[in-house]
């Protein structure tokens, strides 16, 4: 079988508070969860989507922000070694194809897995 090349390719290094500034972005009844710190920025789940913020370039005055809706989300597959792991990985499969997310040592692959799976089940229309 051929393997999935990722569209995106995020790492989280651990978590973080909830940036107070999050708020102006956020919509009617959508409330952020958890917070993750990135490279250059954070990574938030919300009850509605994931918003990862990417500080570019040399000065950081140019932001890219990705917004993942839950219900975009098809399946999803989390992979470590248990105790001795220095890093998980957690593969999101989209509309748009995979998107690979890299958890650091200290991130709680077990935790990020339950925000995925409770944001994604909760969205689902019976």
């Amino acid at each position: 079988m051929e393997e999935i090349k990722p569209v995106l390719t995020w790492t989280l290094f651990s978590e973080c508070e909830i940036p107070k500034d999050l708020d102006n972005i956020l919509t009617r009844g959508e409330r952020a969860i958890a917070a993750y710190k990135t490279f250059r920025d954070t990574a938030v789940f919300t009850n509605k989507r994931l918003i990862v913020r990417d500080v570019q370039g040399v000065t950081g005055k140019k932001v890219e922000m990705f917004s993942l809706p839950y219900s975009s989300i098809i399946m999803w597959s989390s992979e470590n070694a248990g105790h001795v792991d220095i890093n998980s990985e957690m593969e999101i499969w989209t509309r748009i194809g995979c998107i690979k997310v890299c958890l650091r040592r200290g991130v709680n692959i077990r935790r990020f897995d339950k925000i995925i799976s409770t944001a994604v089940l909760a969205n689902i229309k019976e």
